[in-house]
């Protein structure tokens, strides 16, 4: 039995630049001197002393992703009654001097950071993606075949289910097995239900360490792969050979470049960030500590971030600013 389990990278989590700019406007027009600020653009109401501008309705058009010529009146009046329900709320807030409790100014504080930050990456990114050449994309495409030349599609037969709490007794009840038929009758034993069916696997996206571990596979081998939330024995039925070649190749290289780019970003903005730190009492030791790795499956290579197969139930969480990558089409 092999087991292909995943395990955390240690990553930096870029603050979410949704997430901030939402909060951001929760807490916009909080602090003192609100009153005292100069108002930009054109004003189109009033909400007792404080006035709405044509920039602030546009600002909560675009952040809640609705284009130009999607902007009927309907949409507009609930993006403007929203922008007055806020400047309401926070003349309340700061009448009753919430504002000078010390977790609303901690968290406002974090809000404006969070924003700046979000912004900071944003353009850092922007500036290094607008810049990818065709070297860089042919050196990616020449230095990952499976993804393309030798791309090949994994035809699979899998059991998916919602693995139990005790999930170590269920890989040590399963370990010996060769076939799913098995699987299924320990499942049934321990009262678990599951489904099965038939997915395919391709290896233009899936983890390099589930890769090999496929690559490796005897013909009987039953592998085993959990999330958070879910978890899937399967087999690999045939594997098809289907190259990835053409405009298309290069379209997946380019958006594989910005995937690297955003991760190196982040994780060279980690090392400057930590560098930079200097630590007070007890937290000099922690943050020297080690970060604790989760041991691999015994068997073959855990594979880092693995997604459960095409089909399988998932509940995998992901970081901020992370995304899943986009299947080739063809």
């Amino acid at each position: 039995m092999l087991q292909v389990t995943p395990i955390s990278h240690r990553r930096w989590r870029i603050a979410a630049i949704g997430c901030a700019l939402a909060a951001a406007a929760i807490l916009a027009g909080c602090g003192k001197k609100q009153e005292a600020q100069a108002v930009v653009g054109q004003v189109i109401a009033h909400v007792g002393p404080d006035d709405v501008t044509q920039q602030e309705l546009d600002n909560e058009l675009r952040l809640a992703g609705i284009a130009p010529d999607k902007r009927t009146d309907a949409i507009v009046k609930a993006a403007l009654s929203r922008v007055i329900e806020r400047k309401y709320l926070v003349q309340q807030a700061l009448a009753g001097k919430l504002d000078r409790e010390p977790t609303v100014h901690l968290d406002i504080l974090r809000s404006r950071e969070q924003i700046l930050a979000g912004a900071f990456v944003q353009r850092d990114l922007s500036s290094k993606m607008s810049t990818i050449s065709k070297n860089e994309i042919d050196s990616y495409t020449q230095g990952h075949p499976k993804q393309f030349d030798q791309r090949e599609l994994f035809q699979i037969e899998q059991v998916s289910f919602t693995p139990p709490k005790d999930v170590e007794a269920l890989a040590a009840a399963t370990k010996d097995d060769k076939t799913l038929d098995q699987v299924e009758a320990q499942l049934n034993q321990m009262n678990i239900k599951f489904s099965r069916g038939t997915a395919t696997l391709d290896s233009a996206t899936i983890p390099p360490e589930m890769l090999k571990a496929l690559d490796a596979r005897k013909s009987d081998d039953v592998f085993f792969i959990r999330s958070r939330g879910s978890g899937s024995y399967f087999k690999v039925t045939s594997v098809d050979p289907k190259p990835l070649t053409g405009d298309e190749a290069n379209e997946f290289a380019r958006r594989e470049v910005r995937a690297e780019i955003a991760r190196k970003s982040a994780e060279d903005i980690s090392q400057a960030a930590l560098a930079t730190a200097k630590y007070e009492g007890d937290y000099a030791r922690v943050m020297a500590s080690p970060t604790p790795t989760p041991a691999p499956g015994a068997a073959a290579p855990a594979a880092p971030g693995s997604e459960a197969p095409s089909g399988a139930a998932q509940d995998t969480e992901k970081p901020a600013g992370e995304n899943e990558k986009e299947q080739p089409k063809n």
